[in-house]
């Protein structure tokens, strides 16, 4: 069983601003992997390259917005604003999931993948657009709707694996090491346990959608715990 929007791609070419000479390719990207035998229909081919769309056109955007920072701070903000989380608060903020095609699943299930899948979405939306209309489409998007983002916070932002591994190096404890406990739940919304340990410290887990995601909230949770202590 499969859950599809009661809106067409029509009004979606409206929030997204523009109109598709293919709309065969808004369509496959609303298509999740999970509702097709046929992986090369899903949207997981326009997901690859909306990634690097969204990668070129962001780390573009930085260059020039930011002259005073160097490369590090830089790489910093790029990482935030690509990140899994910002790319699926902007899928929240213009609905893109209520357009999309998914596995019908629990409310359980659905809550826990929700960033991941719409995050996914989201970058083979951008991938569409690229193909359909070309870099200045996607740019234009992208620059719109990142823009509240990148305003934010003005200072570069660390994310918690790069501040643990710097807290960690250093007091000489070389690096932190992130093992998997558990990976749970379908193939299309698996939920990973990831543990983290640093040399003369307890370890700590987290927990997320992706291994990337566990090991952050697994190196968040540690340092809480150690700044808790300072």
């Amino acid at each position: 069983m499969t859950s599809q929007s009661q809106q067409g791609p029509h009004k979606l070419q409206d929030i997204l601003g523009h109109t598709f000479s293919d709309e065969a390719l808004l369509v496959q990207a609303l298509r999740h992997a999970s509702t097709t035998d046929q992986r090369t229909k899903s949207n997981e081919r326009l997901e690859f390259l909306g990634d690097r769309v969204l990668g070129i056109v962001m780390a573009e955007t930085l260059y020039t917005q930011f002259l005073a920072e160097e490369e590090g701070e830089l790489a910093r903000r790029f990482a935030g604003l690509t990140s899994r989380d910002a790319v699926a608060r902007v899928a929240d903020a213009i609905n893109l999931m209520d357009f999309a095609r998914t596995q019908a699943v629990d409310a359980e299930t659905s809550a826990r993948s929700h960033a991941s899948v719409a995050a996914d979405t989201m970058e083979a939306v951008l991938g569409a657009l690229y193909l359909d209309g070309g870099l200045d489409i996607a740019r234009t998007f992208i620059q719109r709707h990142w823009e509240a983002l990148i305003g934010e916070d003005l200072s570069p932002p660390k994310d918690a694996k790069t501040a643990l591994q710097e807290w960690a190096q250093a007091r000489g404890l070389g690096l932190p090491s992130y093992n998997i406990v558990t990976r749970e739940g379908p193939d299309h919304a698996p939920t990973f346990t990831i543990r983290v340990t640093v040399k003369n410290y307890d370890a700590h887990d987290g927990c997320g959608s992706s291994r990337r995601a566990a090991e952050q909230e697994a190196a968040a949770a540690m340092l809480a715990v150690l700044e808790s202590k300072q």
